[in-house]
C-alpha cells in the first residue's frame, strides 16, 4: 500500500498527516510532498507532533514532481491549494482524495492561541487519517 500525502508547501499539515498514517500501521508506504514545496519543516508541527508521541523531525520537505512517475494507491490532498494545483499523475493513482484542514502556520494571536491552533488541526489531522486507515485502508491489508 502507497499512500501519496500533498499540501501547498509541505511544511505542516502533509507531514502531520504523514506522521500519524505511518503510525497506525508501519508497513504502509507513506510519502508526503507540496506542490509548492518550501523545503523545510514547520518547528511548531514538529514540536506538536512531538507532544503527540510522535517524532517527524527527520522528515523532508520534498517537490511532488519527485513523485510523479510512481505509481500509488492513494492520493491525498489535505489543503484546498494543493487540492485545486495537484498535477495529474496520469493514470498511475488509484484514488485521489482530499481530506482538507485549516493551516496553523496561517494563525495570528498570542503564543498560547498560535499554539492551540496546531494542537487542534493535529488533533483533527489525527482523528479524519485514523478514520480514514480504519475505512478504507486496514480492510484491505
Amino acid at each position: 500500500m502507497k499512500i501519496l500525502i500533498l499540501c501547498t508547501g509541505n511544511s505542516c499539515r502533509s507531514l502531520m498527516a504523514h506522521g500519524f498514517l505511518q503510525s497506525f500501521d508501519k508497513n504502509i508506504i507513506v510519502c508526503s510532498a507540496g506542490t509548492q514545496a518550501s523545503g523545510k519543516l514547520n518547528p511548531k508541527a514538529v514540536a506538536a507532533m512531538k507532544d503527540a508521541g510522535i517524532d517527524i523531525s527527520q522528515h523532508t520537505s520534498d517537490s511532488v514532481d519527485k513523485y510523479l512517475k510512481d505509481e500509488w494507491d492513494y492520493v491525498i490532498t489535505v489543503c484546498g491549494g494543493a487540492n485545486e494545483t495537484c498535477p495529474s499523475f496520469l493514470g498511475k493513482v488509484k484514488h485521489r482524495l482530499h481530506i482538507g484542514f485549516d493551516d496553523p502556520s496561517h494563525a495570528v494571536g498570542t503564543d498560547e492561541f498560535i499554539w492551540s491552533e496546531f494542537i487542534r488541526v493535529r488533533d483533527e489531522i489525527n482523528r479524519e487519517f485514523y478514520k480514514f486507515y480504519l475505512e478504507q485502508i486496514k480492510p484491505l491489508l
